[in-house]
């Protein structure tokens, strides 16, 4: 089995055949956020497939694709699609893309999901760019971080007081209010899913200060601090976890709500990026 480096150097050798783009900025797109993928001037799109050592996206509305162009007169890499430990990914094959923009040359990572509204102030549809975040797996040992350290990576015992950049975040926040959008800011707590959450996890979780839950990005989060990449992470709020009068979820309202909520985000993002 080869190392992490080895896997990571054969994967960049692999995307460096079909481009040779440098980017600094890296982008992974989450459920019902994959159209901003169209928006690159794209010099190559990369089936996941075709990239050593990645796992293939099994979710509906991932394209599994990495695209190589510029967004908004900057260079990017973007994953269109990501992996979920519900899928039954390993953590290591659900960070290796975030490794792998570091191995590609990036020190910017921008993240986006789709995730249930804890705070029930808030709307369907309504964007949140994280603050802070909760790792409710990784309070029993779930953690891509779990096991040997690489320190040529990262050091063993990571700094996570700060996990999102407060200059990206004070620049997304600037990019909405350029376009005339709202723009929440909140705490985003990552459960393992692929169950929706009980009325009495519901309580829980608020009561432990999230405003929104969702079953990704933590782990790309702790994988890109690790190696001490700046990160800015948003989320749509597609449906109400309110559970007082919760109602059966359809996994394609929630798809739904993220497409309908997806050209204001799109651009948030691209603003965001083309300062970058």
């Amino acid at each position: 089995m080869p190392s992490l480096k080895e896997q990571l150097n054969e994967a960049v050798a692999a995307i460096r055949g079909k481009t040779k783009l440098n980017a600094k900025v890296g982008v992974v797109l989450g459920t019902g956020l994959g159209a901003l993928g169209k928006e690159v001037e794209a010099e190559a799109r990369i089936p996941f497939k075709e990239i050593p050592h990645m796992a293939g996206a099994s979710v509906q509305s991932h394209a599994g694709e990495l695209v190589a162009g510029r967004l908004n007169g900057t260079d990017v890499f973007v994953f269109e699609g990501r992996l979920h430990f519900y899928e039954g990914h390993r953590l290591d094959d659900i960070v290796f893309p975030v490794r792998l923009l570091k191995a590609l040359g990036c020190d910017t990572v921008v993240l986006s999901n789709a995730a249930g509204g804890l705070n029930l102030d808030w709307d369907l549809g309504d964007l949140m760019v994280i603050d802070d975040h909760i790792n409710l797996p990784g309070l029993v040992g779930v953690s891509p971080l779990v096991g040997p350290n690489d320190e040529s990576l990262g050091p063993r015992f990571p700094d996570l007081s700060r996990p999102y950049d407060l200059e990206l975040k004070q620049r997304a926040h600037a990019a909405a209010k350029e376009h005339g959008l709202t723009l929440r800011e909140g705490v985003y707590v990552w459960v393992a899913g692929p169950t929706l959450e009980t009325r009495a996890e519901y309580r829980m979780l608020h009561n432990l200060g999230a405003d929104v839950v969702g079953m990704s990005t933590v782990p790309e989060v702790i994988a890109a601090r690790h190696m001490g990449m700046r990160v800015v992470a948003f989320s749509i709020c597609t449906d109400k976890c309110d559970p007082d009068h919760l109602e059966e979820c359809d996994i394609n309202v929630i798809i739904k709500t993220a497409g309908d909520a997806e050209p204001k985000l799109t651009k948030i993002v691209k603003t965001l990026v083309g300062g970058l």
